[in-house]
């Protein structure tokens, strides 16, 4: 199984269930494990644990589903969007990816610039400058504290304080359900970051920071308007 697959699910559930097929993304991703799993029969990883080879799988594909359901509205407003790995691991990048690497990167001082961990970068390809940054697993407590250290990092510099990170989440353990009593990746959210969107059918108690991801484009061209 590849993301091609997966991505085919997807749109077969967009054929389903229209705008809020990325409600569904939980089922998507336990039909997608059944069919990694009869892939992984027939050709079983060396240290022979199927749930060790799908979370990997699964956490890397998230993020590529993700950026493939909101790219094409993004683009509609004039912006770009580009997956993190490509920046941190590429050597050649374009006169342009190159600029946006370095309106991203964190100054360490002696110990040079490095890039925050995010999955997809959302950017201006005129002038460059990065909007938007955003993580996304499929529960919080894979990594929320960590994004919230890099949203923290990004306000240190004049550079970089403007950047709005996000955190895109199925939010399988129900983290964000719930304004009270508040769990920690909550707290996290609600503090530290610039807000989190969330694929899911069930009823969460929403705030300036916890939405559905229904509200992730309309919020994005609200930020844009607020540029102008």
């Amino acid at each position: 199984m590849n993301f091609e697959d997966l991505k085919n699910l997807y749109l077969e559930k967009k054929e389903q269930f229209g705008a809020d097929a990325y409600k569904h993304i939980s089922e998507l991703l336990e039909e997608a494990k059944e069919i990694h799993r009869e892939d992984w029969l027939r050709h079983p990883t060396p240290s022979g644990d199927h749930e060790q080879s799908w979370r990997a799988f699964k956490g890397k594909n998230l993020e590529k589903l993700i950026q493939y359901i909101i790219t094409e509205e993004v683009e509609k407003l004039g912006l770009k969007v580009i997956n993190g790995n490509k920046l941190e691991r590429s050597q050649n990048l374009s006169r342009e990816l190159s600029q946006v690497k370095r309106n991203l990167a964190i100054d360490y001082g002696e110990f040079g610039l490095h890039l925050p961990d995010v999955d997809i970068i959302i950017y201006h390809p005129k002038a460059y400058k990065v909007l938007v940054v955003i993580s996304s697993k499929v529960t919080l407590r894979e990594r929320i504290a960590q994004t919230g250290y890099w949203k923290l990092k990004l306000l240190q510099d004049k550079t970089t304080e403007h950047i709005k990170v996000y955190f895109v989440t199925p939010d399988e353990d129900g983290t964000l359900t719930y304004k009270k009593p508040v769990k920690k990746g909550r707290a996290i959210v609600e503090e530290d970051l610039d807000g989190s969107y969330v694929l899911t059918k069930e009823r969460i108690e929403e705030s300036s920071k916890v939405k559905l991801f229904e509200r992730f484009i309309d919020d994005l061209k609200e930020l844009l308007n607020n540029e102008k």
